[in-house]
């Protein structure tokens, strides 16, 4: 297959080129585009073997849900059984928005998207040529990453060129995410609100709005016996080539234990990659030692975590040693990719 890709400037979206990337979506046709979150891989999420053409891209096992991507209120409410009010809540609070929001799915959504389960995942993206895509094709888009299915999520048009170039329609360059890390997926369809998977918007700022909202416990366990509900809850996620190991716990015993560990690695022929923060960054002398940002702007380590760990990729690292943060606010999505992308092997020092 060939790929094309095209850029476009999110704040002067260019009518013909979005015009292009619609005419793919209306035909059945795949097109990876930016949001506010990370890139994603698009069709039409009503056309079943567009949606197919998805998972063949990814890679994808079809048991692990898709994301239906929508513009307005009104695609909302064909794609669901009804909008409880608490749902029209949050959307009026977080939306457009790192929020997905799972509901009981009307006959109009396609058994492949929620993976048979009567539920469906929606949220309107905050990014606008995401939303100008949604709107002009005039259908609910199902957007995964746009990347091979397992690997890290991709935060520029680059990572998906490295992973999809030659499986997908159209690639739009639209510079790189905001946030860095996927949205956060709230099921309000059973009788107690529960985060499935935390993202852009934190239980903190959910409590607001829902003081009785929790958090699903395979966010912080690693369980590969789950049924999935939500994208990113039963297979190894955010994955680098390299194997990975997460500290966490006290700062000091974790750069203690990192630098322990690199010298045993170091000891053993292996290379050996860093990821630490700008507080501890002088402590290392040896191994490849990215920095992620500073432990106070959780912003900034979520926006880096994708790129830095396709960093190591491109070097070759046998072996990654990551700080951990701390289970609050953002820090819970962050410690959640980290854990999926170490496949669970967090070391609590």
């Amino acid at each position: 297959m060939e790929t094309k890709i095209i850029k476009i400037d999110e704040n002067n979206v260019d009518e013909d080129l979005i015009s292009e990337a619609v005419n793919i979506i209306k035909n059945s046709g795949t097109v990876a585009f930016p949001t506010e979150t990370v890139y994603g891989l698009g069709a039409n999420g009503l056309d079943e073997n567009a949606i197919k053409k998805i998972f063949m891209a990814k890679g994808r096992p079809q048991d692990n849900p898709l994301i239906l991507h929508v513009h307005s209120m009104k695609q909302v409410e064909e794609l669901v059984e009804e909008v409880p009010d608490i749902g029209k809540i949050c959307m009026e609070k977080f939306w457009p928005g790192p929020l997905t929001i799972l509901l009981p799915k009307s006959n109009k959504v396609p058994d492949i998207i929620t993976a048979g389960l009567n539920t469906v995942a929606i949220r309107m993206p905050e990014h606008k040529i995401a939303l100008e895509l949604i709107r002009k094709s005039n259908v609910p888009i199902a957007a995964p990453s746009a990347n091979t299915s397992g690997r890290p999520s991709p935060t520029s048009a680059m990572h998906v060129i490295e992973d999809l170039m030659g499986k997908v329609d159209l690639i739009i360059d639209g510079g790189t995410t905001g946030i860095g890390l996927e949205s956060t997926v709230l099921d309000l369809s059973g009788n107690l609100p529960m985060i499935l998977r935390p993202g852009g918007v934190t239980k903190e700022e959910l409590q607001k709005v829902i003081p009785n909202v929790s958090i699903d416990l395979a966010i912080i366990k690693e369980n590969e016996n789950i049924v999935p509900k939500s994208p990113g809850q039963k297979y190894r996620h955010y994955a680098p080539k390299s194997d990975m190991m997460v500290f966490s716990g006290d700062i000091e015993n974790i750069v203690e234990n990192i630098i322990k560990n690199t010298k045993k690695y170091i000891d053993n022929d292996k290379k050996v990659g860093i990821i630490c923060t700008d507080e501890t960054k002088e402590f290392y002398k040896e191994g490849l030692i990215i920095s992620i940002g500073s432990r106070n702007n959780k912003e900034t380590i979520a926006h880096n975590l994708f790129n830095t760990l396709r960093l190591f990729d491109k070097e070759d690292i046998d072996i990654i040693l990551a700080e951990g943060v701390e289970l609050s606010d953002l820090g819970i999505a962050i410690m959640n990719r980290m854990m999926k992308a170490a496949g669970g092997k967090v070391i609590n020092v």
